[in-house]
């Protein structure tokens, strides 16, 4: 079934469903646009009924990007979220390798009736899949995209039964019920299935605002009472710095996501409010596996214990278990797991074995069972919870005429938890200044994958094959 429906069929249509800006929309009321606007969706020119037809949504945080959301789901169609800080290559990628329809590119939302008040359709030439047959046969719900766009990035196919596994699961540990009210603080386009979808099908309240300011913040806490807020280590460092009085006696749960935390921003927080920040991990193609509910007092830093449903084991080189303290690859093996990678076409099944998926992730187990993540197998970065692939940087950076060469690697951040940086060995007789190659990569990069340091070396180190060794 649809998961637009199973809300609906959950739904108490009085109780409010989002806050905003000082206006609640009811789950009633919601419920009514989305139809609605699924009903303009379905009348758009080139939105393929045969098939499952793929729709980018390009549009803001806020309550127009939930309605537009599960305005394509019910309508039939699959979600494609297209993040406002793509630049137009990256997009165009996207849309390429997943064979849109169109894309609904919307600001203001979607009025109930033939026209949308400033959301706009875009029909595209759709090219079929690879797979096609096997993709609409998924019933597929989102493709999520870790990265960019040099193709490096597989696309991760996630079904509306697999969704709902997921939101079910996780809400073993995270406990949200119709009595909640959440605090949104992070970009709908990277998240959206395992938070704003968990809570609209519990049944709580999300609350939306523009500001990220600490007062601002604090200030929609104390008019809304909201019982939980989710979100980077970046906004709970400004919460934990506010000078008010404010106590957040309604705060019951505080979960910390998209990046590392630090320590002393989990220990400033808790001395403020007098709640521990709870660390969850949360993965693209599994959903949230780990939440350091039981430790997150004692070790904050800690991504936890894994939730009910979820076996986790750390394993060697060789895929065998191992031992407490020692560091080893995450795997893992539960409900929700993603259904397909998109390009190449890669089912689960051939991804996994025996349900296990190994995760790229590196760390260890104290002797309380809580993991403790230490690094990536690989090398790809995580820029406040974006992936970043340094390979992508790079080829961009080496179109430039006066490079021969460079090497991108991540510099730890405090709150950010990485940062990218790039190493760069020029021709012989050619300058170039940092200012100009960053002005370079702005015309294809999003902003979080630009270098922000740049040191010219005359060597960069490489394997025996020729290719770049990374730290």
């Amino acid at each position: 079934m649809n998961i637009v429906d199973q809300i609906a069929l959950r739904a108490s249509a009085e109780r409010p469903a989002l806050v905003a800006d000082g206006t609640t929309v009811s789950y009633g009321e919601l419920l009514e646009r989305v139809a609605a606007a699924a009903a303009w969706l379905q009348r758009c020119p080139g939105f393929r009924q045969s098939g499952v037809p793929r729709v980018g949504l390009a549009c803001g945080n806020g309550v127009d990007y939930i309605v537009l959301a599960l305005a394509i789901l019910k309508a039939g169609g699959c979600l494609v979220p297209l993040a406002d800080e793509l630049t137009d290559p990256e997009r165009e990628e996207i849309i390429a390798r997943t064979g849109l329809c169109g894309m609904i590119v919307g600001q203001a939302g979607v009025a109930n009736g033939e026209k949308s008040t400033g959301a706009a359709w875009v029909a595209l030439e759709t090219r079929e899949l690879e797979n096609e047959a096997h993709f609409s046969a998924l019933d597929p719900a989102f493709i999520r995209f870790s990265s960019g766009t040099t193709g490096r990035s597989k696309g991760v196919v996630l079904s509306h039964t697999k969704l709902r596994e997921r939101i079910v699961a996780a809400n073993a540990a995270l406990e949200i019920g119709p009595g909640d009210r959440v605090l949104w603080m992070l970009p709908m386009a990277h998240h959206f299935a395992v938070s704003i979808m968990l809570y609209l099908y519990q049944g709580a309240c999300t609350v939306i605002g523009t500001s990220h300011l600490a007062e601002n913040i604090l200030q929609r806490a104390k008019a809304t009472r909201a019982t939980v807020i989710y979100g980077a280590p970046f906004h709970f460092a400004q919460l934990a710095a506010d000078p008010g009085d404010f106590t957040w006696s309604e705060l019951r749960l505080a979960v910390s996501t998209a990046a590392p935390l630090p320590a002393e921003v989990a220990r400033d927080f808790r001395s403020r409010f007098g709640k521990p920040l709870v660390q969850g991990l949360g993965i693209i193609e599994i959903g949230l596996p780990l939440l350091n509910t039981g430790g997150a007092r004692d070790t904050p830093t800690a991504v936890g214990r894994p939730l009910p449903a979820f076996d986790v084991e750390l394993r060697d080189e060789e895929g065998r278990p191992m031992a407490a303290g020692a560091v080893g690859e995450l795997w893992i093996k539960g409900p929700g797991m993603f259904d397909a990678y998109l390009s190449p076409w890669q089912p689960v099944d051939e991804i996994c074995v025996d349900g296990w998926f190994a995760t790229g992730d590196l760390a260890e187990t104290d002797a309380a069972g809580r993991f403790y993540l230490r690094g990536r197998k690989k090398s790809v970065l995580n820029i406040n919870g974006m992936k970043v692939f340094p390979e992508e940087v790079e080829t961009v950076i080496e179109r430039l005429p006066a490079v021969r060469r460079c090497r991108v690697s991540g510099l730890p951040h405090a709150i950010l938890g990485t940062i990218p940086v790039a190493e760069v060995i020029l021709h012989q007789g050619e300058t170039l200044t940092q200012r100009e190659l960053i002005r370079w990569c702005r015309e294809s990069l999003s902003a979080y994958k630009i270098p922000v340091r740049v040191k010219f070396v005359t060597e960069i180190p490489l394997t025996e094959n020729g290719k770049l060794r990374r730290t």
